[in-house]
């Protein structure tokens, strides 16, 4: 594998010479002062990061992780992408991932009624299934019902709830607390809410569903619901505290390598990022 198809590549740098300049001048400031100090004193590793230093990942399992990631997420253009840059084969449909692309960029652009009918198009019976993700998928739908209308006519928002999520409300005490927290938006200008009910409004809720949305579809269609890298991270920071609580000799801090840097992978085209 050539470096140009690495998990992480920086091709076109050669191309741009400004971009070459900037990236050269951060790595002079950043590591100016280390490369000065090196001369006249050996900075102190802890055996813990020369252990970690000594461990090298084949990059074929970290080529594997990036991928299995964009599947899971939901990115068909990256997924495409990284694949081909990676020389490796996808582990699903084209159409199966852009499908639950789009139903998540619907959720996060506040259009619940085309994510509802696209998530019954790609699996009838999901919703079916699931009845709370049902439920929070309608009651989002209200939220924007109620978003649209402030200030105006009420009367959609009323006839939606009434409609949709009063019956399923009446039998459930967490959908009904829900549903009430939900309605008391309608009397309330939204600039001055409390912090809890302009929770509601904000886009982490839209951001909640689309995520719960996105994991219940990837447990039925790959049986696990989210990314391998996740699980992975999750354990990594049990094994530390662990570490830590049986007074395991261990460095101060340990860092994952991701501050200050821009996780996000994106492909240059018109497929929205979705942050879970």
């Amino acid at each position: 594998m050539s470096s140009r198809s690495a998990a992480f590549d920086l091709g076109g740098l050669d191309d741009d010479p400004a971009l070459r300049e900037t990236i050269l001048a951060h790595l002079r400031e950043n590591f100016g002062r280390m490369t000065s100090s090196t001369s006249t004193a050996t900075p102190f590793q802890h055996v813990f990061d020369k252990r970690v230093a000594d461990v090298k990942a084949p990059k074929s399992d970290i080529n594997a992780l990036v991928l299995d990631y964009l599947i899971m997420e939901g990115y068909p253009k990256a997924a495409a992408y990284f694949s081909k840059e990676a020389n490796i084969q996808p582990q699903s449909e084209d159409r199966s991932i852009q499908a639950r692309q789009e139903i998540l960029h619907a959720i996060h652009s506040g259009d619940i009624e085309t994510a509802i009918t696209a998530l019954n198009e790609l699996d009838a019976e999901l919703l079916d299934s699931n009845p709370e993700l049902h439920f929070q998928l309608l009651r989002q739908q209200l939220v924007e019902l109620i978003r649209q209308c402030n200030s105006g006519d009420v009367t959609p928002a009323v006839e939606f709830a009434t409609k949709k999520l009063g019956p399923r409300a009446a039998t459930n005490r967490d959908f009904l607390h829900d549903l009430e927290q939900t309605m008391v938006l309608i009397f309330f200008p939204h600039d001055k809410l409390q912090p809890e009910l302009a929770a509601l409004l904000s886009p982490d809720l839209r951001r909640s569903t689309a995520a719960k949305v996105n994991e219940a579809l990837n447990l039925r269609q790959h049986e696990r619901a989210q990314a391998a890298i996740r699980s992975l991270l999750r354990m990594r920071t049990w094994a530390e505290n662990s570490a830590r609580a049986k007074k395991v000799d261990l460095p101060v801090s340990i860092e994952l390598g991701l501050n200050g840097e821009n996780t996000d992978y994106h492909d240059g085209g018109d497929e929205p990022m979705i942050t879970t």
